[in-house]
């Protein structure tokens, strides 16, 4: 397992569960895994923000089908066109050792599936009192993550990133307005902290697709 934090959406403070299975299809992940990770979460409430799971859409990790099993029971994955995974938090799964099974057309040595705190839902339109609601239960779910005393040690997200679906945005521009000033942004929009707390209300001409925490060094 590794740790990995970038500057935009997708892979925001994302630990990646490797797949070392060098030329399978089919890769099968405990489930204990996730279920450590979704308890932390579970554990406290969390009104705006959720941890997500997901594979990259990339051509050695396309999801073909998936399913959750154990050693007598077999259930559907659900997933996205996006390739977003849909864990249930369930202690019986976990206490049948469950294993998640994804299998993929291409490389599945190339594979990885990475964890995201994102907005549970995104909005249009923003104030501030609600940017700056988000990046705190965005933190607050974050140091659960890290755990005692790890929490200390990392520094608090500097701001949010907001991602536009490639598929409905034709013209690869989202039209951003912020406090009556309008300009243009791509697929990413980086939003700092700094610009949340000189702003009073922020839209763009359409829905942002995920928005997850903003990370630096």
């Amino acid at each position: 397992m590794r740790n990995r934090t970038l500057l935009n959406g997708f892979m925001f403070i994302s630990t990646m569960l490797m797949i070392n299975n060098s030329f399978a299809e089919t890769v099968s992940l405990e489930y204990k895994g996730f279920y450590d990770r979704l308890k932390q979460v579970n554990k406290q409430n969390f009104p705006l923000v959720e941890l997500a799971f997901s594979v990259p859409m990339t051509p050695d990790c396309m999801i073909k089908s998936g399913s959750i099993t154990t050693e007598k029971e077999q259930y559907p994955l659900t997933y996205t066109k996006q390739q977003r995974i849909f864990i249930p938090y369930d202690a019986q799964l976990k206490s049948d050792r469950a294993l998640v099974n994804i299998h993929v057309i291409g490389d599945a040595s190339k594979c990885a599936i990475a964890m995201q705190v994102r907005a549970k839902e995104a909005k249009q339109s923003y104030t501030q009192t609600e940017l700056l609601a988000l990046t705190a239960d965005m933190n607050r779910l974050l140091d659960g993550l890290q755990g005692f005393p790890m929490k200390y040690f990392r520094n608090p997200i500097n701001g949010l990133t907001f991602e536009f679906d490639k598929m409905q945005n034709d013209n690869e521009k989202v039209k951003l307005v912020i406090d009556n000033v309008e300009s243009m942004v791509s697929e990413t929009y980086p939003l700092t902290l700094e610009k949340i707390n000189q702003l009073q209300q922020i839209s763009f001409s359409q829905k942002p697709d995920i928005v997850s925490p903003l990370v630096t060094k």
